[in-house]
């Protein structure tokens, strides 16, 4: 076990985000749980997490797209801990519609949350990240390995989430490691809705039949923040199954 690191997870209520929390609370470091909307998640992860590790876990609420709000969110963290180990950019969002559909609105949106969003908590977090931090970014194979009409706005912010991480990395070198996460299909709440038949040819397109569990993703994240991944760089780990 490292020693104890203050870690950021944006968008960490629900999904991914939080079984990230819990994969970091569970090895000893204390975590701040993001929430944007869903306030009884994060107060309910906090009370569990406090109590089955031992670790001290703060709750923020913070629309990442929105700059006053990322550096006020920094800096309670910076007073509450005096320091930043980790940065998960987890927070995101897709609005999935026909083509002729999607409104300028929303594609707006998604590029402030997705990719605007995660380069001001980068930015922000960065200023008070000393030797040897670590900033993962959670992408997509959206709109690499797979192109899908109705997520054009998803899979652009996806790419330009990749491309961020590659310059951070230039950018924060060589006290702070810049990686990234390219993942696939995973059971989470944002794909709890899709048809079943659906699920089924998406199943049969991967080769381990099957979606990612949320714990699976967030032990690659861990990987990524820890010591063992200490000369790994600029990159981006694709999670999919094999798809």
């Amino acid at each position: 076990m490292e020693s104890r690191r203050v870690v950021l997870v944006t968008g960490s209520s629900r999904g991914i985000g939080r079984a990230t929390i819990i994969k970091f609370a569970s090895e000893g470091n204390d975590v701040v749980i993001n929430y944007n909307k869903s306030k009884k998640e994060a107060e309910k992860l906090k009370m569990q997490i406090e109590e089955k590790y031992n670790v001290n876990a703060l709750v923020y609420k913070c629309d990442v797209s929105k700059e006053d709000e990322v550096k006020d969110m920094i800096k309670e963290i910076i007073s509450k801990y005096g320091k930043i180990d980790v940065l998960v950019n987890n927070a995101g969002i897709a609005y999935d519609r026909n083509f002729n559909e999607i409104t300028i609105e929303e594609f707006k949106r998604t590029l402030e949350v997705n990719v605007i969003g995660a380069f001001i908590v980068a930015r922000e977090c960065s200023k008070y990240m000393s030797n040897r931090c670590s900033i993962v970014n959670v992408s997509s194979t959206s709109g690499t390995k797979v192109i899908s009409p109705e997520s054009i706005d998803y899979n652009i912010s996806k790419i330009g989430l990749q491309s961020l991480t590659r310059d951070l990395a230039l950018r924060l070198k060589p006290n702070i490691r810049v990686n990234a996460i390219a993942i696939g299909w995973a059971d989470t709440d944002m794909n709890k809705d899709l048809p079943k038949d659906y699920i089924e040819e998406e199943n049969a397109k991967i080769y381990l039949e099957r979606f990612a569990q949320p714990s699976e993703i967030a032990n690659a994240i861990y990987f990524l923040a820890s010591e063992e991944a200490s000369y790994i760089n600029g990159e981006i780990l694709t999670i999919d199954g094999g798809y």
